[in-house]
């Protein structure tokens, strides 16, 4: 059985929203996208090399999957170990209204995310995955599917944008596996899903 793992930029105050590019993701109007660019340094490089180092399948939200196959698959060069992986490896999109999905390995997941989603880790070895796709890990998030998050926390707070912890969230532990800064300023945590928190009181 697979793990699932997210790995997602988040500002300080936890917009994920169009990190990459100004025409990323303007949906509500933002107008902020391209916020993670200065910060891509050789130590922000190596962590998503790592990263890549690791997966047996990718499984993407469509915005994300439109934003990757208008990318990836232009990007030939063997010795790229994000492209390598992203264009060799089998790719699954979770979508109700995606109709084609014309990038080489894509298999689109059409029905409930949650069966789907599970099914797709009983019958994967390895790791599965996530990058991006903050709605589609929102859902999987409310029902602990979702293994291991790499949060990659931007120094810069945006004041608007799609947050990944928005209200209503499910009360979820975790557990802190690893921490490094890059030279930049990006704080990169990892935890692992620990299950339902603990509560007290200092009183």
């Amino acid at each position: 059985m697979a793990k699932l793992s997210l790995t997602q930029f988040v500002s300080l105050d936890g917009v994920y929203q169009a990190p990459g590019g100004p025409d990323e993701d303007r949906r509500g109007g933002f107008d902020q996208g391209g916020w993670s660019v200065p910060y891509g340094d050789e130590d922000f490089g190596h962590f998503i090399n790592e990263v890549f180092e690791r997966p047996a399948a990718f499984l993407l939200g469509r915005y994300t999957y439109e934003i990757f196959a208008g990318f990836w698959p232009l990007q030939t060069d063997p010795a790229d170990p994000v492209a390598t992986k992203l264009n060799a490896l089998p790719k699954y999109v979770a979508s109700t209204t995606l109709e084609t999905a014309d990038w080489s390995g894509t298999s689109i997941l059409r029905g409930d995310v949650v069966k789907e989603v599970t099914d797709l880790k009983e019958r994967t070895d390895g790791e599965i995955q996530m990058h991006g796709s903050g709605r589609l890990a929102q859902s999987l998030m409310a029902h602990d599917l979702i293994d291991t998050i790499h949060l990659l926390v931007f120094p810069v707070v945006l004041g608007e944008g799609l947050r990944l912890f928005a209200d209503g969230a499910t009360p979820t532990a975790f557990r802190h596996v690893d921490a490094r800064t890059t030279g930049s300023g990006i704080a990169i945590h990892t935890y692992d899903l620990a299950g339902r928190p603990e509560y007290g009181s200092y009183a």
